[in-house]
């Protein structure tokens, strides 16, 4: 099974980032763009397990001590290169404690054989991925495969006559696993266990 580690997003900003979504998706009609259930800011990606370790797993996360985490979302962006787009990104800026609780739930899954985080933590929401062979990936860092490419050209364009998008602030008071499924419609995501914050 495909795993993550994230946050949820509240409400209130899950609906002001749709409304901005929906705004200016037209202007990048190629790109996969996500669903607004599925928006969330991922702390780790976990990738493909076996069931039978999916215990394991949720025992490790339950002993990750951490406080509640302020959120504050806004500004926009292109991975890992805007010419060489592969996904469009909204920033997340929050205090030390985000990437402590990151570096947190990394220790704890890689008691379990699971790799660790080779690069910086790098918090961000992902709105759409580029259209093109070999763009799946939503890793903030340079791949091989990555090419300069025009899928989001009309959306770059069409941002850089706007003001710099802000969504509000909140405060997470919990993080969860997640599967992942795969399917040419898009990412199915099932919450499998919530973990406290505080």
């Amino acid at each position: 099974m495909r795993l993550f580690i994230a946050l949820d997003i509240d409400s209130e900003i899950n609906q002001r980032i749709t409304r901005f979504v929906e705004g200016v998706s037209a202007f990048a009609p190629d790109a996969r763009w996500a669903k607004p259930e599925s928006l969330h800011v991922t702390l780790k990606f976990v990738g493909e397990q076996p069931v039978a370790l999916l215990e394991e797993i949720k025992r490790a996360l339950g002993t990750v001590s951490a406080g509640a985490v302020e959120l504050q979302f806004g500004g926009c962006g292109f991975f890992p290169t805007p010419k060489a787009a592969r996904v469009f990104w909204i920033g997340v800026e929050a205090r030390p404690q985000l990437a402590a609780l990151a570096a947190a739930v990394d220790d704890q899954t890689a008691r379990l054989g699971i790799p660790r985080e080779e690069r910086p933590f790098s918090p961000h929401v992902t709105l759409a991925r580029g259209g093109g062979r070999g763009q799946g990936s939503g890793s903030p860092h340079w791949r091989k495969a990555d090419r300069p490419n025009r899928s989001f050209q009309g959306l770059q364009e069409k941002l850089a006559a706007l003001a710099t998008p802000e969504f509000g602030t909140m405060t997470a008071h919990e993080f969860f696993l997640y599967q992942s499924q795969l399917s040419p419609k898009g990412s199915t995501y099932t919450k499998l266990a919530t973990f406290a914050l505080g």
